[in-house]
């Protein structure tokens, strides 16, 4: 049994049926939503239309089994697919159904419910988009809300909501449903090893400068992919420092400031495990919030990371409204945790 990864573009998902039958899942970008959990076409993929910048063209990052059948099933809002070792999961909540608090509570009490169900119980890695995330919602900011209903959900269900959190990001994108929030989600049967950025206090430490719950989740994981790969599953990076925001107004240094988080990233993942990897091995996603920084963006990428010319650039809003870029990325190679 294998967990893979394959980033490739909309048509080659479309013409391979080798690729859809041993999909768990993923996401699909810059793709008109569709009900993707029952569309067999889709395999399982969670569409986002979300706006792509600089040239990027729709793509699919699909997470992959090897051995085994897959088995899908429906857990309150959640569709998932598992092959008994890995599930991918997704939902979709308008907040005519509550506010966001209430929504991502919701959303994340059916997500463990399915994570039960399906029987991985381990949280890998979790993607969540809401429209206006920095936008004030009756007297507090979006975001800080959607972290009020994730935390209490962890709480609830009886998870660490602090050192066991997943890699994870959250993003204000008009991928998400309309009015609502998306959620997809990587699950295991066996724990993933959570790792943090010396540079960087643990998001789930945060002062109450930056609201009234921390955000849940680590700054990545490190987690058994089978046949003696090891996953670095890397949470949405941005150009934080400690606990504060570097660079504001400036998206080059913003960029720059990112790298250097990404490596420490690596560089701390390494003190976990076996394996050994390189900014030149991630397969990244950039956010970038302004459509005009994105040139800018793409340049100081290719200058630091000649591996990285051209990676797939989205528009979005990032979860701090200083905040002009985050990069998100996964890596294979073999090892495994320490």
């Amino acid at each position: 049994m294998a967990l893979l990864a394959n980033r490739l573009d909309l048509d080659a998902w479309r013409r391979g049926h080798h690729y859809r039958s041993l999909a768990l899942g993923g996401l699909a970008w810059g793709v008109q939503p569709v009900d993707a959990a029952a569309d067999s076409a889709w395999g399982g993929l969670a569409t986002l239309d979300i706006p792509l910048l600089g040239g990027t063209r729709p793509w699919v990052d699909a997470w992959l089994t090897r051995g085994g059948e897959l088995r899908i099933g429906r857990s309150g809002s959640v569709h998932w697919r598992t092959d008994g070792h890995w599930t991918f999961g997704q939902l979709d909540l308008h907040e005519a159904q509550g506010a966001l608090e209430q929504a991502a509570y919701r959303a994340y009490r059916d997500l463990f419910a399915a994570l039960e169900d399906c029987g991985c119980p381990h949280l890998l890695r979790v993607w969540n988009y809401l429209p206006r995330i920095n936008a004030d919602g009756g007297g507090m900011e979006r975001y800080r809300q959607f972290n009020i209903g994730r935390q209490q959900a962890f709480i609830d269900a009886g998870r660490d909501p602090f050192e066991g959190s997943p890699a994870a990001c959250a993003l204000g994108t008009p991928g998400a449903a309309p009015g609502g929030l998306s959620v997809r989600f990587l699950a295991a049967r066996v724990a993933p090893k959570p790792v943090e950025n010396p540079r960087q206090v643990p998001a789930y430490r945060y002062s109450r400068t930056y609201g009234p719950r921390t955000p849940t989740f680590s700054r990545a994981a490190l987690a058994d992919a089978g046949d003696g790969q090891l996953a670095l599953l890397v949470s949405g990076t941005a150009s934080i420092v400690g606990e504060h925001t570097l660079h504001p107004g400036d998206v080059v240094a913003q960029t720059q400031e990112t790298l250097r988080n990404l490596q420490a990233v690596i560089d701390s993942a390494h003190e976990g495990c076996t394996a050994r990897y390189t900014l030149a091995d991630l397969q990244p996603t950039v956010y970038v919030r302004h459509a005009g920084d994105a040139a800018a963006v793409a340049q100081a990428l290719a200058q630091a990371e000649p591996a990285w010319r051209d990676p797939p650039c989205v528009q979005a809003d990032i979860c701090r409204a200083d905040l002009l870029v985050e990069i998100e990325a996964h890596a294979f190679a073999p090892g495994a945790v320490a």
